[in-house]
This record gives structure tokens, C-alpha cells and sequence, in this order.
């Protein structure tokens, strides 16, 4: 007797995640990529915004207070325009375009994020994307931290029509040199109209968010604001319907499933209760030269 077994082949898109808008207040709106009710984390990535493109009004800019983080590390990253980060390790960097700002939460941490003072007048812009990073169980309540790269330290690969960054994390046989705490990886890749792109299948979650353009997998087109999650293992190749942008984003998924609560992240819902308690009654470290906090929702 002999028994023919096959292997499913794995889906090429195995999930597509459609963002919602949230706004922010001041007219400033994001999309909220992850989480979502389709898909709550890729690899360690547990969310995912895209900020603009807006151009905000003369006289005004982005004003996000200090707020707390716990277990996580927030990675903020740029196409347009300038953030100025403050947090209460006592740094003070402003973030351009193609730049890294990642900020190591651990066991907690509060930051800000403003428009500069010079950029206001005449209305500032602003185009990019924020995501956090889960921190293994092990490293939840590791000291915080800031790090910032240059976009002249952050690794470019080349082809005709093709330009990859590589963020964090390792991909097309580079490696960025923001120090990260599990295996993952992170791009902004552009491609000219027609241009064909293999994603290598050596991390176990993989996905592309499409910021601008539309690409094609095996003969269907993903408008942009898509987030496309492949199949774990599939042979995926996509190409660009036009002059296109995406991100590329995942690998190794966090040890276990992870609470998230406001800005938040735990593997126990009792860790999140405590940082509740923790801003409530102002037990963490404030941000130099900042007077104002948000409120625990």
C-alpha cells in the first residue's frame, strides 16, 4: 500500500490588511496598520502607523507630548519633513529623512515628539512611518535606551531601476547596524514601473506595506495602503505597475503572545496594570525641559 502525500504549496498573500484612519488631533491623521483584527503582529513588529503626507498649517507642527512606553523599542523612520524627539535618558535628536531613531523601552521610558521650532512658520511637512518593535520576554524590563543612525550608516543595495535601505535588521545580504534584540528585518525599497523584486524567504514572517504605487504577485495588483502578508516559506516575487514605494517588514515571531494596551506592550496583562499605575501617579522619569505629560486614557 502506498500513501501519496503532498505538500500544500503556501499561499503567496497569505493575509491583506487594509489600514484605518485615526486622527491625532490638530488635523493630523495616521493610518493604523498594525494591529489590526486581520493581523496583530508580523515577526516582532506589534504596530504600525503611517504619518501622512500631510502638510500641517503656518504656525503649527506636530506636538506629541510625553508619554510612557514599557517592553518595546519604537523605530521611527521618514520620507518627509523633521521630528524632534526628546526623551528621559536626557537625549534631544531630531529625525530627517532616511535617518533611524530607535528608542529601547524596557522596563519604561517617556518621550515627545515636536515639529522643530524653525520649520513652523511656514507650515511644516511631514511623511513616515512609526512602528514598535516587541521586546523578548527576557529583555522586557531591560534598562532604556536611544540610538540613532545617520542615513549615511544605514546600508543602501542597488540594482537598475531598484533602491533598497535596510532600516534594522538583516535582508538581501545586509545588515543595518541599529542593534536589535531579535531576528528581524526592516526596508524602504523603491522601484521603477515594471520592476521585478524577490523576497528571500530566510525570515518566518515576511510582509509589504505599500506606501506609494502598486505592485503585482502572480498576476493580482495591491493598491497602496496595503499591507500584504505572505505565506511563511513562499516563493514571492512582485513587481512594480509604477513608480512605487514599500516597506518590507517581519521576521521572527515574538516568544509568546503580548498584551497591548495604550503605548503599552507586556507579556502579562499584570506588567500593563502596574505601568498604568506607574503614570498615574507619576513614577516615571520625566523628559528634561518638558512641563507638559498625556493623561492616562
Amino acid at each position: 500500500m502506498t500513501t501519496d502525500r503532498t505538500t500544500a504549496t503556501p499561499p503567496l498573500v497569505e493575509t491583506i490588511v487594509v489600514p484605518r484612519a485615526s486622527d491625532l488631533g490638530g488635523g493630523f491623521k495616521v493610518l493604523r496598520v498594525l494591529p489590526s483584527a486581520q493581523r496583530r503582529m508580523v515577526g516582532p513588529f506589534v504596530f504600525l502607523d503611517q504619518m501622512g503626507p500631510v502638510r500641517l498649517d503656518a504656525g503649527t507642527g506636530l506636538d506629541v507630548r510625553p508619554h510612557p512606553h514599557i517592553g518595546l523599542a519604537t523605530v521611527t523612520y521618514l520620507f518627509d519633513g523633521e521630528i524632534l524627539h526628546r526623551d528621559s535618558l536626557g537625549s534631544v535628536q531630531p529625525i530627517r529623512p532616511g535617518e533611524l531613531n530607535w528608542m529601547t523601552a524596557g522596563r519604561g521610558i517617556v518621550h515627545s515628539e515636536r515639529t522643530p521650532p524653525e520649520l513652523r512658520p511656514a507650515g511644516p511637512r511631514l511623511s513616515g512611518l512609526q512602528a514598535w518593535v516587541g521586546l523578548p520576554v527576557r529583555d522586557e524590563e531591560i534598562a532604556p535606551a536611544f540610538a540613532h543612525h545617520g542615513a549615511a550608516e544605514l546600508p543602501v543595495v542597488t540594482a537598475p531601476g531598484l533602491r533598497i535601505r535596510v532600516i534594522a535588521g538583516e535582508i538581501f545580504g545586509v545588515r543595518s547596524p541599529a542593534e536589535t534584540r531579535s531576528p528581524l528585518f526592516y526596508a524602504d525599497v523603491t522601484l521603477v514601473a515594471q520592476q521585478r523584486l524577490h523576497i528571500p524567504a530566510e525570515h518566518e514572517e515576511r510582509a509589504a506595506y505599500i506606501v506609494e504605487g502598486a505592485v503585482r504577485i502572480d498576476g493580482q495588483a495591491y493598491p497602496p495602503g496595503q499591507l500584504l502578508v505572505f505565506g511563511r516559506g513562499a516563493d514571492v516575487t512582485l513587481a512594480a505597475l509604477g513608480p512605487t514605494r514599500l516597506m518590507l517588514l517581519g521576521g521572527e515571531p515574538l516568544d509568546g503572545p503580548r498584551f497591548v494596551w495604550w503605548n503599552f506592550v507586556a507579556s502579562t496583562r499584570e506588567r500593563i496594570e502596574q505601568a498604568k499605575e506607574d503614570w498615574r501617579t507619576e513614577r516615571f522619569t520625566p523628559v528634561p525641559g518638558e512641563t507638559e505629560r498625556i493623561p492616562l486614557p
